[in-house]
């Protein structure tokens, strides 16, 4: 499994949770104790961001992590990571 798709991922599912729960992105940012291109750049998977931050911004959703076997990407999921 390619790292930069786990990343992307997860992005997705930090963002899909944030606008669930109404959240804007400033204000899951200051939540978290992040800046808002922080988040930005966390919910587009960057890989450049720490863990550390992933985790600060689950955390301030009330989330937490659930690892789980790999499955193959969709095509969409391909087409996001290789235009």
């Amino acid at each position: 499994m390619d790292a930069l798709l786990l990343l992307t991922r997860l992005g997705t599912q930090i963002r899909q949770m944030r606008t669930r729960r109404g959240l804007t992105q400033a204000a899951l940012a200051q939540r978290a104790g992040l800046t808002r291109q922080k988040l930005i750049e966390i919910e587009h998977g960057a890989d450049s961001v720490g863990a550390g931050y992933y985790a600060r911004a689950i955390a301030a959703l009330g989330a937490e992590l659930h690892i789980e076997p790999a499955r193959m990407p969709t095509l969409e999921e391909l087409k996001d990571i290789f235009p």
